[in-house]
């Protein structure tokens, strides 16, 4: 392998924008990162910002066709590049995040900036669009309600998983959830930044909520309550399978270049066929090895490690770092 498995990947993918229930909509892109919509009695708020102000457009196109009231916030499931740099594309709305990943975008935001854009440059489509960091206008510790008019909008910081800070957006009365990248469904979790052990408990309580409708953070929008838990079904097992591979690496005194080789011939079988599982798997390995160890917190990635972790990992020379920045 010549380079990251996702700088080979420059096929547009279709897009979605479907109806969830009356003025809420999932906007989906066959395993890319996907926004949610919802309009209220004055104002739409959008969750998760796309990676790109140019990307960003295509969301504002799609709600001008269903409603011309302005976008008056938007909401960051989490700190990744690849979800919140498009924020400034939404002129005027005020940006919320949880106060932790807030303090993740403080502490590693340019970097993970930095090491996305390198690895996976069909997603920042438009980079030139994107003016710097994006800081949030409002946090919140737990949980915070907004109403939208009589639309009530719940953000919970629901637990650490996919990062420490990741949010779900939740409408009660609707059942509707914007899940984030807690929940994928036929798309590989990312979980370069996860936290593995809490990741089964923060599901379970996401699987509280009751939602009957619901928009994963890739993959397409889960219309029915068992389309929901198979969501939430498939998530767990696949974080749960690997760090459980972990555990045993780790407790059989295996090194990372080892484990990635059993972790891929065990996963592949399984979840092979799911969007983006050759460009994760290294990630996530050396993330759930760290875990296993006992390294609570994820290490920073930076494009440099990018590069080192792949050259180890994979045996070859990745591409040289100017093309890697691409």
């Amino acid at each position: 392998m010549s380079g990251f498995a996702s700088t080979t990947d420059l096929s547009d993918k279709t897009i979605s924008f479907e109806e969830l229930g009356p003025g809420l909509y999932g906007y989906t892109a066959e395993g890319d990162p996907n926004s949610g919509v919802v309009i209220g009695d004055d104002s739409v708020l959008v969750v998760d910002a796309q990676a790109t102000p140019a990307m960003a457009a295509d969301v504002i196109a799609r709600i001008r066709t269903v409603t011309d009231k302005p976008v008056r916030h938007v909401v960051l499931s989490h700190y990744h590049a690849v979800r919140v740099l498009g924020a400034s594309g939404y002129e005027g709305a005020e940006i919320i995040a949880s106060d932790v990943t807030r303090a993740l975008i403080v502490e590693r935001g340019q970097q993970d900036m930095d090491s996305e854009i390198g690895r996976f440059p069909r997603l920042f489509r438009g980079k030139e669009s994107i003016p710097g960091l994006t800081w949030p206008d409002i946090t919140f510790q737990k949980k915070m309600t907004l109403w939208l008019g009589a639309r009530e909008v719940q953000i919970i910081h629901i637990g650490r998983s996919h990062t420490a800070g990741d949010t779900v957006v939740w409408l009660p009365k609707e059942k509707v959830c914007f899940a984030g990248d807690t929940v994928e469904f036929g798309a590989t979790p990312y979980c370069g930044d996860a936290h593995f052990g809490d990741w089964p408990g923060t599901l379970d309580s996401l699987r509280q909520l009751g939602a009957e409708r619901l928009v994963p953070g890739r993959g397409r929008s889960l219309m029915n309550a068992r389309d929901v838990e198979a969501g939430i079904a498939g998530t767990a097992a696949f974080t749960g399978d690997l760090f459980g591979l972990a555990k045993q690496a780790v407790a059989a005194g295996h090194d990372l270049q080892r484990f990635y080789a059993d972790a891929m011939a065990a996963m592949r079988p399984k979840y092979g066929q799911w969007v983006i599982f050759e460009h994760c798997m290294p990630f996530n390995v050396s993330r759930s090895f760290d875990e296993a160890r006992g390294l609570d917190r994820p290490q920073i990635w930076t494009a440099e490690r990018d590069v080192e972790m792949w050259r180890a990992l994979e045996g070859k020379q990745p591409m040289k770092s100017a093309e890697v920045h691409g």
